[in-house]
């Protein structure tokens, strides 16, 4: 076997073992996550699993930087565009995928955050570097901030199963914020 044969296969599992992660936790909650339940649904010995992840914290990290890389990569292929306004775009987009993936909405940031709340400071700095980021290169810096802001709302209250507005509702509310981009901001 090759040593890239190795590493794909390697990167292949430990990106099972986290989509599973995040899958239990929205079937089952944030709070009945374990490792034997993660392997199980990766199909994964635990062994496998505790060569990638030796402790269930370790796990919930990943699961974190894992949710965090997908939203930068969004966010990097959109503003690689140059279009303005295109990382307020891309992060909105993102919410929208999220919420259509994510039946019931428990995430399985939600988890790792509820047990360990120090992972919030990496969560808390990407998200730093996403608003400046899409206040770099919006039309209008105060109406993107503002849109990120209720994206944040909008997911918040999908964590925590609060929401005021179903789905249809908050893809209108992020086509609304779209179109007023479009138009240069508020």
């Amino acid at each position: 076997m090759t040593h890239n044969h190795v590493s794909r296969h390697q990167t292949d599992t430990r990106t099972r073992l986290l989509e599973a992660a995040e899958a239990l936790s929205r079937r089952l909650g944030p709070g009945n996550l374990s490792l034997d339940a993660v392997a199980a649904e990766a199909g994964v010995s635990k062994g496998g699993l505790l060569y990638h992840f030796p402790s269930k914290a370790k796990l919930l990290e990943a699961l974190v930087a894992h949710h965090l890389s997908r939203l930068d990569a969004a966010l990097r292929a959109e503003e690689a565009t140059g279009r303005p306004n295109a990382a307020i775009t891309a992060y909105m987009d993102q919410f929208l995928l999220e919420c259509a993936r994510q039946k019931p909405p428990a995430s399985g940031l939600l988890a790792a955050l509820a047990e360990n709340p120090q992972l919030l400071e990496p969560v808390r700095a990407q998200e730093s570097d996403f608003l400046a980021r899409i206040r770099a290169d919006a039309t209008d810096p105060d109406f993107a901030t503002v849109a990120f802001l209720v994206v944040h709302a909008m997911r918040a209250m999908k964590m925590l199963g609060t929401e005021v507005l179903d789905d249809a509702e908050a893809q209108a509310i992020i086509g609304w914020l779209n179109r007023k981009l479009q138009d240069g901001g508020g």
